[in-house]
C-alpha cells in the first residue's frame, strides 16, 4: 500500500507549527537587560519531575510532527536523541535546569525538521511501516523517561 505524499500546503503547515511550537518552548522570551532567550520548557522544567515530564511531552509533539509528515528514519533518530539528552540531563537537579536554558533541544529539532522539507521536494514520503516503527521509538523514549522520573520522584520521596 502506497503512502500518501502530504501537499505543499499541509508540509507549510506543520512547518509553521512546529517553528511556533519550538519558538514558544524554547525562545519565546527574552532575559530583560541580555540577549538571551528561554521558553516555556526551562520554566516549566523548574517545577520538580512533572515539569521535566510535561516538557518533555511537549518537546515529543515535534518529533511526533515529523513522524506525521513522513521525515526520514535519520531524521527522527537525530530529533530524539536530541530529546533524549535534553530530557536525561534535564533529571539532573540544577544542572539539568541550567542545561534547559542554553541547549534549546526543540529549536534543534525544528531546524532539523525544516532542513528535511527543504529537501524534501525530491524524497518520497516514508513508509507506514517506517512511520509506526519511528512512533515506536518515540514511545519507548518517552516510556522510558517517564519511568526515570517517577523512580527519581521515589527516591527523592525516601529520602527525605
Amino acid at each position: 500500500m502506497a503512502s500518501r505524499q502530504p501537499s505543499p500546503q499541509e508540509l507549510e503547515a506543520a512547518r509553521s507549527r512546529v517553528r511556533g511550537l519550538a519558538n514558544w518552548l524554547d525562545a519565546a522570551f527574552r532575559i530583560p537587560g541580555t540577549r538571551i532567550r528561554i521558553g516555556l520548557e526551562p520554566i516549566i522544567g523548574l517545577i520538580p519531575m512533572v515539569g521535566d515530564v510535561v516538557g518533555l511531552l511537549l518537546s515529543a509533539s515535534i518529533v511526533f510532527e515529523a513522524v506525521r509528515i513522513g521525515a526520514p528514519g535519520a531524521v527522527i533518530l537525530r530529533m530524539l536523541l536530541n530529546l533524549a539528552l535534553d530530557a536525561l540531563i534535564g533529571l539532573i537537579p540544577v544542572l539539568g535546569d541550567l542545561f534547559d536554558f542554553g541547549y534549546k533541544a526543540n529549536l534543534r529539532n525544528s531546524r532539523l525538521l525544516e532542513q528535511h522539507l527543504d529537501r524534501q521536494t525530491q524524497t518520497p514520503a516514508a513508509t507506514p511501516q517506517r512511520r509506526l516503527i519511528n512512533f515506536g521509538g518515540l514511545a519507548v523514549l518517552v516510556s522510558v523517561i517517564v519511568a526515570l522520573a517517577v523512580l527519581g520522584f521515589r527516591w527523592l520521596l525516601a529520602t527525605v
